[in-house]
């Protein structure tokens, strides 16, 4: 298999834009090197299979997605609070609306996860991951409420983006931003953590 970082990168954000586009059945090693503007062949040198392709896909989505390191650092250096989680959950409306195609096939993954074992292990691992080092960061911060304010406000987040990039006339009467200040006024209580 072929080792250029920078082609594999490529490689990997022209199959999310492929499975945000045309879902999980149109992701073909041609449609790959197609989005990539790379010559045919090429994604086959670099992945063993279609499988290993979404794997790689599934893992390389939450770079993309992924806080900016210096919003994370004036995050995590700030005051915890009510009002420091909802810039949090702004910041990440913000990045999914950025990169709307990456949270996309974040959802065509998880729809490919029920066909393919490999692929529900390992989505499940990483988002597990995910949601646990936020727990972990919420208590270990200072952050108002406990484990099940994060694991609420997560399954909160998920459904309003899930909402807004899929079916955006369903919830017209509202912005985003207003929604998400909404959802945090609601759920992460006043004061500090209750580790």
């Amino acid at each position: 298999m072929r080792q250029n970082p920078e082609r594999r990168r490529a490689l990997l954000n022209a199959a999310i834009d492929v499975l945000a586009e045309d879902g999980a059945r149109g992701l073909t090693f041609r449609a790959v090197d197609a989005r990539a503007g790379v010559p045919g062949g090429t994604a086959s040198n670099y992945f063993a299979n279609r499988s290993e392709l979404l794997l790689q896909a599934g893992a390389h989505v939450h770079v993309r997605l992924a806080p900016t390191e210096e919003f994370m650092a004036r995050f995590l250096d700030s005051v915890p609070s009510r009002e420091q989680t909802r810039l949090g959950m702004r910041d990440l409306l913000r990045r999914v609306e950025a990169d709307r195609n990456g949270y996309l096939a974040l959802l065509e993954l998880r729809l490919e996860a029920n066909r393919h074992p490999g692929i529900r292990e390992e989505l499940t691992r990483t988002i597990r991951w995910t949601l646990e080092e936020n727990v972990r960061r919420h208590l270990e911060g200072g952050f108002p409420g406990d484990r099940n304010t994060v694991v609420t406000l997560y399954l909160a987040m998920t459904g309003l983006l899930v909402e807004h990039l899929t079916l955006p006339d369903v919830l017209t009467d509202d912005d985003p931003e207003s929604l998400v200040d909404r959802m945090v006024a609601v759920i992460v209580p006043e004061g500090r953590s209750a580790r």
